[in-house]
């Protein structure tokens, strides 16, 4: 039992880590306005960096994810990658 409640508790803290990060790479992409200056900045490099890790994340958690997570990958990750590719 205290294997599935925790498995309970892992999966929303695991989903919040990957909106983490995506919306850092949205904001070194330009999307969303950086939070300490209020402007949209782009730093291609920084968000080249969190699309690969999580490009890496998704491989290594590959069999071992949600529903949710899965979905979260095969949505939000192919947006990032148009994004960055549209300001390249």
């Amino acid at each position: 039992a205290l294997r599935f409640e925790s498995s309970i508790i892992i999966a929303p803290k695991f989903l919040n880590f990957l909106n983490s990060l995506t919306l850092q790479a949205m904001i070194h992409l330009g999307e969303i306005p950086h939070p300490e200056t209020q402007k949209n900045e782009i730093n291609l490099e920084a968000a080249k960096e969190l699309i690969d890790f999580l490009i890496d994340l998704k491989d290594k958690t590959r069999g071992n994810l949600s529903a949710d997570e899965e979905k979260f990958f095969d949505s939000l990750l192919p947006e990032l990658q148009l994004k960055f590719a549209q300001r390249t």
